[in-house]
């Protein structure tokens, strides 16, 4: 979000931003001292109860407050309940409704995320953006040196399906999916996370059990945002999770350049996947049903020239589609932001919102 924080039109906006973690006496990072910046005011209070909370939030003056957390560890939610702003939104944190009407007003989306028709799921009113709900920052680096697949423990001449999700994401049905995809594809290999011993144990115990070689699930061990970058190009495939999808995680092989083949249901969590791919122009690699996932992978794994083409696609636009466009997405949030507070002024409740497109 960073880029986001950086972007916004300080003319209009005065922006402040409340850190809930309670850092102590250690030194900023990098990125800290970049988001910081990008305040007009910044306030670290992770260390204050929900009473000093409280009175500092309201001491602001803030006419809109955004929590970017929601029901997730280190939350605050108690401070929202209690209202600190006229208007109330939840964003990019937690991928669901908060269940909090009369707290939580609006819930920033976009047409694939939350059709109409599902609207009334949703304690919140939807804020319709434009392209993907997801804010993305053009800023993040890849390292230009990508170690080779021998360095990387692959195969040189496997085709390469890639997973980079947390573990937990990996159900059975997923991964039973995936072992029918390395038995129709003999010469792959299915290149996993390495989130934790006792998963890693367990994952090649049920590749095992379903007949593959567990030699062909390869982990790879976390890496510096820039180097986990790079080796993206050593993949072929991404294959998406459900019914929870890949998030940052599939922005982050798009940003590098590596398709991702998603399967969309219902629910926000499972519908990331295919909002992503719909802001970067690759309707192609969204399926619906798991059959239909299943195939299309197999057709990819065997049509190089095709899936060659999706990823120079890819590669070439990616400057250009509404996904990786930092400043297009901040000046939508920004008319999302005027068309709320233009209801609250005129009086009115908070209604669903549709944001129109920037040309």
């Amino acid at each position: 979000m960073a880029g986001l924080f950086e972007a916004h039109d300080k003319a209009r906006f005065e922006t402040v931003g409340i850190c809930l973690g309670d850092y102590g006496d250690r030194p900023d990072d990098a990125m800290r001292v970049r988001v910081k910046q990008a305040f007009d005011r910044f306030e670290t209070a992770g260390h204050l109860d929900d009473t000093q909370l409280l009175a500092l939030a309201r001491t602001l003056d803030l006419h809109i407050a955004i929590d970017l957390k929601g029901h997730t560890k280190g939350e605050r939610m108690s401070i929202f309940a209690q209202r600190v702003a006229p208007i109330q939104m939840h964003y990019l944190g937690y991928p669901g409704t908060l269940g909090m009407s009369g707290a939580i007003d609006y819930l920033v989306a976009d047409p694939v995320l939350i059709p109409a028709a599902l609207r009334p799921f949703y304690a919140e009113k939807i804020i319709e953006l434009p392209d993907s709900y997801q804010v993305n920052d053009r800023q993040r680096v890849i390292d230009p040196v990508v170690p080779s697949r021998l360095e990387l423990g692959l195969p040189e001449d496997a085709f390469v399906f890639c997973c980079f999700n947390n573990n937990y994401k990996i159900t059975r049905d997923v991964f039973g999916l995936w072992m029918q995809l390395l038995q129709d594809a003999p010469g792959s290999v299915l290149w996993l996370l390495a989130d934790n011993d006792a998963a890693a144990r367990n994952l090649k115990q049920a590749a095992r059990d379903a007949g593959i070689a567990p030699g062909r699930i390869i982990f790879a061990q976390r890496a510096e945002l820039p180097q986990h970058l790079a080796r993206y190009a050593r993949a072929d495939l991404f294959l998406d999770t459900w019914p929870y999808n890949a998030h940052t995680t599939a922005s982050d092989a798009l940003w590098a350049g590596l398709p991702v083949l998603t399967c969309m249901g219902q629910t926000f969590a499972s519908r990331v996947g295919a909002s992503l791919l719909t802001a970067c122009g690759l309707p192609e690699l969204i399926t619906s049903t798991p059959q239909d996932y299943l195939a299309r992978a197999k057709e990819l794994a065997d049509a190089p020239a095709q899936l060659a083409a999706i990823r120079r696609k890819l590669q070439d636009t990616r400057l250009n589609v509404p996904l990786f466009d930092t400043t297009r997405f901040t000046r939508h949030l920004e008319k999302a932001y005027d068309l709320a507070w233009e209801r609250f002024a005129q009086g009115l409740p908070p209604d669903h919102i549709t944001v129109p497109p920037m040309a």
